[in-house]
């Protein structure tokens, strides 16, 4: 199965471990509570699913990657320890606390979150020493004497033999004490995921040329050569980064990250066409509504991979906003629903010396829960931007109404509706520029491509993010339900991605 759907089933299989009865017990019992075995090759995002899925379900996590730890830190040093056997003292060898157990517990005291995932990487590659001790650990959920608190739900990943010469395989024993998932490298899946995450237009438009490359790994005479989603998405980051700095991303530089030369190089003369097509075509300039004279020319007798990509730099420019709208928007929705605690008459303002303090006080526990979310490592990175975001906004909130020496109700809340008001003035300015450039995006594709296989990628591009979607529900582009009407996206995308030469 893919990423997407091996998320969705360890999800779906922690709600059920979790599930208690009438009596405060586990549905299902501790000792039934199969082990789930991720196993995939590598970099295809088995261990970021995990932070996604703890956030999602509020749970902690505790991951480990088990080639990293010798027996002793596994399992606990043993010591000797005095004990009576029918009225005989003998000399017991107990364990100390296994490492990895005892993070769990400190994960439990930091947090407050009695329940999470203990999250194991690499469980087939362990030293023969070790191999015993995570045979153990499956079935029966111990390190060394010490259990694995009930609650906490073992999830496990590794790679297939052909990916990794240390694997070792599981006996059938052991493998009838797992819930086995497997997964495989999935480009559509994980264009979803790389939308959401917003990973560089570039490299996202060349895998949508050249699907073959998203994940490969193969053995050469010369050893192995590979390309990850792990390596795309790093190189990504670190592309946005050289790019911030003015730095130049050679294929030295993406070789660092794709180590499969053939598929880095050809990257790397992408990339520079990329760039070289942004300043070319102008995109920016075409999305505010102005359009260079003999552009439409120059695209006509352009190759059509250069084509697509002037396709994909005005999807970027036009999602871009659709992104910000959409943070504004959650920042907009968190900020009323702070704000109607400070409607006059409304509950909550006892131990409140005035209005003012109330609104501080407000102010503090956004960021209590900010620190404490972030800690417990709850929050995604645009999560953490808007709680931060929110934070200063209403701290400097406070402050105003401090300065001002606005003390009664009704005095904070028309000082709080005037700064709601200016956030909605921003937003709505915002929600129009993005219906501008999106209108502009249209007349200059249908000036350059009319209704073609390139309005068909447009379109699709469109489609397939939720910001988009969202804002096309709520505005209503009549271009857009023209050309969703007249073309079979997905079908016709892929029969033009695929006439392209590799």
């Amino acid at each position: 199965m893919n990423i997407k759907r091996a998320k969705e089933e360890i999800k779906n299989t922690i709600e059920a471990y979790l599930q208690k009865d009438a009596y405060g017990a586990y549905e299902i019992p501790s000792i039934r509570q199969r082990p789930v075995l991720l196993i995939g090759p590598p970099g295809i995002g088995k261990t970021q699913i995990m932070e996604q899925i703890a956030q999602e379900c509020r749970i902690g996590l505790v991951s480990y990657t088990i080639t990293h730890h010798t027996r002793q830190s596994a399992i606990g040093l043993p010591y000797i320890q005095e004990k009576i056997f029918n009225n005989r003292r003998c000399s017991v060898t107990e364990y100390t606390m296994s490492e990895i157990v005892a993070s769990v517990y400190e994960k439990m005291e930091d947090t407050g979150l009695r329940e999470g995932i203990l999250f194991i990487d690499e469980i087939n590659c362990v030293s023969e020493t070790l191999a015993p001790a995570m045979l153990q650990f499956l079935q029966c959920k111990t390190f060394g004497n010490h259990k694995i608190p009930e609650g906490w739900v073992i999830v496990a990943a590794g790679n297939p033999p052909e990916y990794n010469k240390s694997v070792r395989e599981f006996d059938v024993v052991t493998l009838d004490r797992i819930k086995m998932i497997p997964v495989e490298a999935d480009f559509a899946v994980w264009k979803e995921y790389a939308e959401a995450v917003r990973i560089h237009p570039a490299i996202l438009s060349y895998l949508s040329l050249k699907t073959q490359n998203f994940c490969r790994i193969e053995t050469t005479v010369d050893g192995r050569r590979f390309a990850t989603p792990r390596g795309w998405e790093d190189l990504s980051r670190f592309i946005e980064v050289y790019e911030k700095l003015g730095k130049t991303v050679d294929r030295e530089v993406v070789f660092q990250y794709i180590q499969h030369e053939t598929i880095a190089k050809d990257f790397a003369n992408y990339l520079e066409l990329y760039h070289k097509y942004k300043q070319d075509y102008e995109t920016e300039e075409i999305l505010e509504g102005r359009i260079r004279e003999g552009v439409y020319e120059k695209l006509e007798k352009a190759p059509f991979d250069e084509r697509l990509s002037v396709v994909s730099l005005l999807l970027d420019g036009i999602q871009a906003g659709f992104w910000q709208l959409d943070a504004k928007a959650e920042r907009m929705r968190r900020l009323q629903k702070l704000f109607e605690g400070l409607r006059p008459g409304s509950a909550g303002a006892d131990g409140y010396e005035s209005a003012a303090a109330r609104l501080e006080g407000i102010a503090a526990g956004v960021e209590a829960d900010w620190k404490y979310r972030r800690e417990s490592g709850l929050l995604s990175r645009s999560e953490d931007r808007m709680y931060q975001d929110l934070g200063h906004l209403l701290n400097d909130t406070a402050q105003q109404a401090r300065a001002l020496h606005l003390t009664e109700p009704e005095e904070v809340w028309q000082h709080v509706n005037g700064v709601f008001q200016k956030e909605s003035e921003a937003y709505d300015a915002l929600f129009d520029r993005c219906a501008a450039r999106l209108e502009h995006g249209f007349d200059f594709m249908e000036g350059a491509f009319g209704n073609s296989q390139e309005m068909a990628v447009f379109v699709t591009g469109l489609n397939t993010s939720r910001c988009s979607t969202d804002f096309l529900r709520q505005y209503s582009c009549e271009r857009y339900f023209q050309y969703n009407r007249m073309l079979l996206f997905d079908d016709r995308e892929q029969e033009i991605l695929s006439r392209i030469p590799e």
